[in-house]
């Protein structure tokens, strides 16, 4: 059985009098000790999907299922337990974290809240959490500001890691981040995922972080998903003329890539164009394309596309 699995999930925000539909009919599960890439665009749904996830904001319509229950429908203790078992660490670690409050206090404090650490013994639990990723205990005495945008991230990890969650949401954890920094911080989180056993919805616009972290793969294009499968299989063959222009924009040393043209911005979410949405960017956009929007085509080995002129051979 999947630990979390979303059910053609509909998400949106009223916008200057429109409806703003940032996630669109999203379906995807994450098995137990998975790591799902959720790629695409900034303004492409990506962080919308993960509040509606984690009960920040309230889907239109579908579902999301963590560990056979249907969250949605959750009130108090069930759904604090539900927020025990799924954390979430944000992009940004200084505006994540409150400047007020000391690291003891920020540590802390998750497990105040649901009771998991007697009073006297949580020092030595958030000063624990600190070692595990890779903090002196020193720090607890500190202030947010005291510590680099690395070590900030660290202790966004070491807050969402302290209620021993099964399943961690990273919503792009690295984008803030410097390159060699960057790196640090993925091996962290690896090495975190091997010893404790966890899950990670990993959100990111960088194919070349995701190719490096993810067992599989999902593309997002607003508000949907328009290609799945495993990073190998997604890196060797993209079928999706979207998923294309994502690899081929990615630097590769050595030799010279062209990157496939994808002109024009994301088209706003409070104006989807009709027929498939990638159209108005797409060189392979034909008549059909402007009419009939594609559904998500299963392929078989994990693989799946949304699109109308995808190889044919692929869809046997």
């Amino acid at each position: 059985m999947p630990l979390l699995s979303v059910e053609n999930l509909h998400a949106g925000y009223e916008s200057g009098g429109r409806l703003l539909r940032a996630v669109d009919g999203v379906s995807f599960a994450v098995e137990p000790g998975e790591t799902v890439g959720l790629v695409g665009e900034s303004g492409c749904g990506k962080s919308s999907l993960a509040k509606v996830i984690m009960r920040l904001v309230s889907p239109a319509s579908g579902r999301v299922v963590f560990d056979g229950v249907d969250v949605g429908g959750l009130q108090g203790a069930p759904l604090k337990a539900y927020r025990r078992q799924a954390q979430i660490v944000f992009q940004d670690p200084f505006a994540s974290l409150n400047p007020r409050q000391s690291i003891a206090e920020i540590l802390t404090a998750p497990l105040a809240v649901h009771g998991l650490v007697p009073r006297g013994e949580r020092l030595t639990a958030a000063g624990d959490a600190l070692e595990r990723v890779g903090l002196p205990r020193e720090a607890l005495t500190r202030y947010p500001h005291e510590f680099s945008g690395g070590q900030r991230q660290r202790l966004g990890i070491a807050r969402a890691l302290i209620l021993s969650p099964r399943l961690v949401i990273c919503d792009e954890p690295v984008s803030a981040l410097d390159l060699s920094i960057q790196a640090q911080i993925l091996n962290l989180l690896a090495r975190l995922k091997a010893e404790l056993g966890l899950s990670y919805l990993f959100i990111s616009h960088d194919l070349s972080v995701v190719r490096y972290f993810a067992d599989r793969v999902l593309v997002m294009y607003l508000g949907r998903i328009v290609e799945t499968g495993s990073w190998q299989s997604i890196f060797a063959r993209p079928l999706h003329p979207y998923t294309r222009a994502l690899i081929e924009a990615v630097p590769t040393p050595g030799r010279r890539r062209h990157a496939a043209p994808l002109s024009g911005d994301l088209p706003s979410a409070r104006n989807v164009p009709p027929g498939c949405r990638f159209h108005p960017r797409c060189l392979l956009a034909t008549p059909l394309c402007t009419q009939s929007d594609p559904a998500l085509r299963p392929l078989g080995a994990g693989r799946a596309v949304a699109c109308h002129h995808a190889p044919e051979e692929a869809l046997h």
